[in-house]
């Protein structure tokens, strides 16, 4: 059974589980899930709300997994998106009724005083900045199957949901499109 979303010390043990210990970035991920969550409105995100949530994660650290414990959103469900931007920042939105807000963690306090904050007592105006914001969702983002795909004309591999890129009429994946990728090949694919 998941914990309420009022229960923080409920959610901060869920989350612990799932990513192996408690930092301040699992503590702060949790509480920014919650007041996310309590802003849209959404009581029952891994349950009757699951597929009412999208959420765009701006890094790749604890609090990701805080988030995704939290909002039962992920990657593999199309229904977390994590871009890299380094950013302790979320944006939550309710597909239902197309409302989005987007919390920052405010920085640490002038004495460096974050480890020692009591996430469970602290208010969210004191952890975040907030903004209700628009954000424009494709069908190629929302979760679910492939609403298409295609070939990259360079490496043959299948690009999905329009991340491809077309330079002088020929479909790219990017890194193709861009001439680079996080890998080096060491020999010809099998």
């Amino acid at each position: 059974m998941n914990p309420s979303l009022d229960d923080f010390a409920g959610l901060l043990a869920q989350a612990e589980r799932f990513h192996g210990h408690v930092c301040p970035g699992i503590a702060i991920g949790t509480r920014m899930a919650m007041a996310g969550l309590r802003w849209l409105g959404i009581r029952d995100p891994r349950g009757a709300d699951r597929r009412r949530l999208i959420v765009f994660v701006e890094m790749d650290r604890c609090a990701t997994d805080a988030i995704l414990s939290a909002t039962g959103c992920s990657p593999g469900r199309r229904s977390m998106k994590v871009l890299d931007y380094g950013k302790m920042a979320a944006t939550f939105v309710d597909l239902e009724s197309g409302r989005a807000v987007r919390l920052a963690a405010r920085p640490p306090r002038e004495d460096g005083r974050e480890a020692g904050r009591d996430f469970a007592v602290v208010p969210d105006e004191e952890l975040f900045t907030w903004a209700e914001v628009e954000v424009a969702l494709r069908p190629e983002d929302l979760p679910g199957k492939p609403v298409r795909t295609c070939l990259c004309a360079d490496c043959g591999e299948r690009v999905m949901d329009g991340r491809e890129v077309v330079s002088g009429g020929r479909s790219l994946c990017r890194p193709c499109a861009e001439g680079g990728r996080y890998y080096r090949p060491l020999g010809g694919a099998r």
